[in-house]
């Protein structure tokens, strides 16, 4: 993001600008490159590199999902195809992007999410284009909705879709106070026995919780719960450490993230936990069997099972 630029990989074809202009050519470069590549992804593969050297042209926008800090970043392309190997090791097919915006990936539509989900590195978003272009200030404007190689690639997109959708309906749904019974409820999941501070000012503590049920016996974790999309920064970590006796322990669990600052002010602190929007939803699928109806109501899941591939040596 911060370097301007948009990449591909594909490292061992070279300058893409050398190959003769179709796709045939691509394709073979791609064949030659990688031999154990079948023809399907080859394809693909070559399908994903013309576009990205000959059919994109300046002024086009550009959606780039980041899987580190959940956001879908948009741009515009502002240059031409360029090799540059050296600029981003295993990236060298790169063009100039101006990044115009980042908006988080919970307030897109589901319908959205889907679409840029794709397995491929580079492709048209065709029926939500508008919804991308219009963040942050516009509305969604969604329109109906239109052979993968790789299995994990896809387990990997319906986790992410999940993700999202699990943290979108806690976001719209459990603004406040109600986020505060919500993460009681999943820490009785776990074996707690809690007591949510009544709706108001707290004092910065938003939930006692304790393994014993009269909640005499150490340690107490004091808990405190913010439902915000943004970042936590040291001043609000540091103020919940405040209130953290040294036979208690701190515990504040966030649906967005934390800064770098507040990370390593917790990272000092043997006493002191964090834990944001993904490291919850973690908790939320391994403790889903535990809920009670009210909350799988809103955050319908259902079990599926995905074929794991095989690992290299592992007999078919």
């Amino acid at each position: 993001m911060k370097k301007g630029r948009v990449a591909l990989g594909w490292p061992k074809i070279g300058d893409l600008s050398k190959l003769r202009r179709d796709r045939e050519a691509f394709k073979a470069a791609i064949a030659e490159a990688y031999a154990n590549k079948k023809p399907g992804a080859i394809a693909v593969d070559a399908g994903q590199l013309y576009r990205f050297v000959y059919e994109v042209h300046k002024g086009d926008y550009v959606a780039y999902p980041s899987k580190i800090d959940r956001q879908i970043h948009v741009g515009r392309i502002e240059g031409d195809y360029e090799y540059d190997p050296a600029r981003e090791q295993g990236y060298p097919h790169q063009r100039a992007v101006k990044w115009l915006r980042s908006v988080p990936r919970t307030r897109f539509s589901q319908g959205a999410l889907y679409e840029i989900g794709s397995a491929m590195s580079f492709f048209q978003i065709r029926n939500y284009a508008e919804e991308y272009l219009s963040k942050p200030s516009g509305h969604p404007v969604p329109t109906p909705p239109s052979e993968d190689e790789s299995v994990a690639l896809v387990a990997q997109d319906m986790e992410d879709t999940t993700r999202d959708f699990v943290l979108k309906k806690l976001g719209t749904d459990l603004k406040g106070h109600p986020f505060a019974e919500f993460v009681a409820h999943l820490l009785e999941a776990m074996g707690y026995y809690t007591r949510v501070s009544p709706e108001g000012p707290d004092g910065g503590v938003d939930i006692i919780a304790h393994k014993d049920e009269l909640g005499f016996e150490p340690p107490i974790v004091k808990v405190q719960v913010k439902s915000g999309e943004g970042s936590v920064g040291d001043p609000v970590v540091s103020a919940l450490y405040e209130k953290v006796d040294a036979s208690e322990c701190g515990l504040l669990i966030a649906l967005g993230t934390f800064t770098n600052q507040a990370r390593s002010f917790a990272r000092a602190k043997g006493n002191l936990r964090l834990i944001d929007g993904n490291e919850l939803v973690d908790l939320i699928f391994a403790h889903y069997d535990e809920f009670d109806g009210k909350y799988k109501g809103l955050i319908p899941l259902k079990r599926v099972y995905i074929p794991e591939p095989l690992k290299e040596g592992a007999d078919a």
